[in-house]
């Protein structure tokens, strides 16, 4: 079983790579942007691979409604990328793809955030402490 695993991680990782070049060179939909590949996770009969992606926004007001677009995008030109990595990996089965944004960057922010305002508040509690001793 362990080899198996192993295995199915070197091919999402293979996948991964090759899918990075094929949407920066190949996908010619302007709507998808730069897009950047986080992870692939294939399932153990290699018959789904899971690809999680993320994407520019550049602080737009509709960043969330551009991500659910480029998802779409990027799911209907799914067949299209499996057709490309089949001809770089030497597989007889090439997973089917299903593209999600990956929420990690977004979360990462909110609890930077979160990190910040507590250290504030721990600052203001202690100066507050200090002044009511002094």
């Amino acid at each position: 079983m362990g080899a198996n695993s192993s295995r199915v991680r070197r091919i999402g990782d293979q996948i991964q790579r090759d899918l990075a070049k094929i949407i920066q060179q190949e996908v010619k939909d302007p709507r998808v942007g730069m897009v950047t590949v986080n992870d692939v996770k294939v399932s153990s009969d290699l018959s789904y691979a899971d690809v999680y992606f993320t994407c520019m926004a550049f602080g737009r007001q509709d960043a969330v409604q551009e991500r659910g677009e480029q998802e779409k995008i990027l799911n209907n030109a799914a067949g299209f990328m499996r057709t490309k990595l089949a001809k770089g990996l030497n597989m007889r089965v090439i997973p089917l793809l299903r593209f999600h944004y990956d929420k990690v960057i977004d979360t990462g922010s909110e609890l930077s955030a979160l990190i910040d305002r507590a250290i504030d508040e721990d600052k203001s509690h202690q100066t507050n402490s200090d002044d009511s001793e002094g």
